[in-house]
């Protein structure tokens, strides 16, 4: 549903294809300054119907859940020079095949630090405080009152917290985690130093850090390292009974591997906001009491969607003023 006006000022707007229903804030403004095809019914267009309504199109705003593989970049209307996309992370995108075309790609960081690390904390305590079995129970009419023995969990207080990916979010995690007494190990790229990561303890090569692991947190984003780095070989390193939690990317976690971890008692609780293949996640959680599962919910409060929105909307009106996207990656 393109908006009524075409022109602000005596100029042309740049015309702007939304991909899917955006926070009512982020969608008043864009109709101010665009010409802008909306989707109002949020319905998921696919990646043909995009290619096919990119025609005449000067810009695309997409999600996540928007795939531009390289073929579907080198199908895109030739009118097509900006991609905005609605998300810190970009593998959706084919970036090396858009910046071959000449197409700028740029993404909406910072904005969803706090958000995503409060989300983690949840998945953490839900996780081992067995909070997902105990609402089941009582929903259920399936609670008969305290009992001493009922549904105990995992403490938190002053356990290990390992974090792969100490970046904003894996930062603004151990932030939180300090107010419980949390131990804090991690692993990067390289030592972040005291400035950074406020005396928690370095471990360069990943694999040494396994062992420290009372709760394992994954905050790295989704490349051919970390792709299925949660498997069998790695869960064997962890203690037994680790909690991991995962608000990063889906793949990093191999699925069967932490399914049978978690059968087996190996790994005592999961906390999961992400999945390989989301929604059409691994049935085989769903059989499970020990682990919670929440529906990608990191970045979702009304704040954090609009200053996503917002800082999307930045980043193209910089490329229609002519300057340089503060957030571009291709």
């Amino acid at each position: 549903m393109p908006s009524d006006d075409t022109t602000k000022n005596g100029a042309a707007l740049p015309r702007l294809l939304v991909a899917r229903r955006l926070p009512e804030a982020v969608e008043a403004r864009l109709e101010g300054d665009y010409s802008a095809t909306l989707n109002p019914t949020d319905e998921d267009r696919g990646t043909e119907g995009l290619i096919a309504m990119s025609a005449g199109m000067d810009a695309l705003l997409v999600t996540p859940t928007d795939r531009l593989d390289a073929d579907a970049i080198g199908r895109l209307a030739d009118t097509v020079k900006i991609v905005a996309t609605f998300s810190v992370g970009f593998e959706h995108i084919d970036v090396a095949a858009a910046a071959r075309r000449g197409l700028v790609v740029t993404n909406t960081p910072d904005v969803l630090t706090d958000a995503t690390a409060d989300m983690t904390i949840l998945l953490m305590l839900a996780a081992a405080r067995r909070a997902g079995e105990g609402e089941r129970m009582v929903r259920a009419g399936k609670w008969d009152g305290w009992t001493p023995t009922q549904l105990m969990g995992i403490h938190v207080t002053s356990k290990r917290l390992a974090i792969i990916g100490m970046g904003r979010i894996g930062r603004a995690v151990a932030h939180r985690a300090r107010a419980f007494g949390m131990d804090i190990h991690y692993h990067d790229m390289q030592n972040l130093g005291p400035d950074l990561d406020e005396g928690a303890t370095f471990h360069g090569d990943v694999e040494e850090m396994l062992p420290f692991c009372d709760f394992l947190s994954l905050h790295c984003p989704l490349n051919a390292e970390t792709r299925h780095f949660i498997n069998a070989e790695h869960i064997a390193r962890l203690p037994d009974g680790a909690v991991i939690v995962n608000a990063s990317r889906g793949p990093v976690v191999e699925d069967e591997a932490l399914i049978q971890a978690l059968k087996s008692g190996k790994v005592a609780a999961a906390g999961l906001d992400v999945y390989e293949g989301e929604p059409a996640l691994n049935p085989g959680y769903l059989d499970l009491d020990n682990v919670f599962l929440a529906p990608h919910l990191g970045s979702a409060t009304v704040e954090t969607r609009n200053a996503m929105g917002f800082r999307a909307l930045d980043n193209l009106d910089a490329f229609f003023a002519g300057t340089e996207p503060g957030d571009r990656v291709a």
